[in-house]
Order: structure tokens, then C-alpha cells, then sequence
């Protein structure tokens, strides 16, 4: 299931594949049960959570370089209320396969 919102800079698509889910748990060391626990009730590392929009901008058809430079920009260093909510809803989407509500931003 795909999650389209804005990030950074426009509209993007995110999607966690069965091999970027795998990928998400080696660069977490977590398994993505426990993510998908977890993290929605606010128990999570900022790794976590760039890591989780990294990987699903590029399952979303980004290049995994653009995904570093807007994750470096827009997710590491900025206000965890605008990327929470994005983290929140690509997690929805691998647990249930339908995202989240979308949060409003304002």
C-alpha cells in the first residue's frame, strides 16, 4: 500500500516493500512488529523514524539518493510533529494495508 503526502518539498509517494522492511529491521535493529507497536504510541528513536520515511520514499519510486538528501533536510533535522505523522501513516499501511487518516499539519 502506498501513502502520498508532502515532504519537504512537494507530494511523494512512500511504500515499504518486503525487502525495504527488511532493510528498515537490520538498520533499526528492530523487527517491524515492535515498529509497528511501538512507535505509535511514542516509543521510538529519531532513527527510527528517518529511517522508516527514508526507505518508503524510495518504495515509493524516489532514488534512494534524492531520499537521503530530503530526509537530511527535511525528517533529521526539523520538527518531529511534521514527520511523525508520516512515519505513523507508512506504518498503517504495512500493518493493516490502508493508511492512516491524515493528520493535519496546522
Amino acid at each position: 500500500m502506498t501513502h502520498t503526502a508532502f515532504f519537504g518539498d512537494g507530494e511523494h509517494a512512500f511504500a515499504l516493500t518486503p525487502d525495504l522492511i527488511l532493510e528498515l529491521e537490520r538498520k533499526t535493529g528492530a523487527g517491524i512488529g515492535s515498529l509497528c507497536q511501538r512507535i505509535p504510541e511514542g516509543h521510538f528513536r529519531l532513527e527510527e523514524i528517518v529511517e522508516i520515511i527514508r526507505l518508503s520514499l524510495i518504495g515509493g519510486g524516489t532514488s534512494p539518493q534524492e531520499a537521503a538528501a530530503l530526509v537530511d533536510t527535511y525528517a533529521a533535522k526539523r520538527p518531529l510533529k511534521e514527520t511523525f505523522p508520516i512515519a505513523i501513516a507508512v506504518l498503517q499501511a504495512v500493518w493493516s494495508g490502508a493508511p492512516a487518516q491524515e493528520a493535519s499539519n496546522g
